[in-house]
């Protein structure tokens, strides 16, 4: 059974909420947490966003600056209901990466599944590794690896 009031999680709750901003607006967003790695020919980045619509996702990018804004809605809007206990933050999320030149930008792939919005970012061809071959006058040819 939930208690009706307990003080002290209630000052807690109002200490947090004050000092990390848990609810965000589209002036002031709160950022999302992510998981970003390399994974072979493509770079790979998680956003954690459960309960978001997916309609409520926008994925952005400009020049290499990606955005991703996301809004959390209360789940409850039926007015006659009396809510008990509130401790998912609801607001507007967002975060922004700066993408270096390596990545192709044109091509990059989003899944948003489980809660989890995934961004698959190929490497850019012109930054694979590839061998350059060197010619040395009358000499033989030599290939070195770059």
């Amino acid at each position: 059974m939930l208690m009706r009031t307990d003080p002290f999680r209630e000052f807690d709750r109002l200490t947090q909420q004050l000092f990390t901003n848990t609810t965000g607006t589209w002036s002031r967003p709160t950022a999302m947490p992510l998981d970003a790695y390399r994974a072979g020919d493509e770079f790979v980045v998680a956003f954690d966003l459960p309960g978001v619509d997916p309609d409520a996702i926008e994925l952005n990018i400009e020049r290499n600056v990606l955005t991703v804004k996301a809004e959390r809605r209360p789940t409850a809007t039926d007015q006659s209901v009396e809510m008990q206990v509130s401790e998912r933050p609801l607001g507007v999320f967002s975060r922004q990466l700066f993408l270096g030149d390596t990545l192709d930008t044109n091509r990059i792939n989003a899944d948003y599944n489980a809660g989890v919005l995934t961004l698959r970012i190929p490497i850019a061809e012109q930054a694979k590794p590839r061998k350059i071959e060197i010619s040395a006058g009358q000499a033989t040819r030599k290939e070195i690896n770059a």
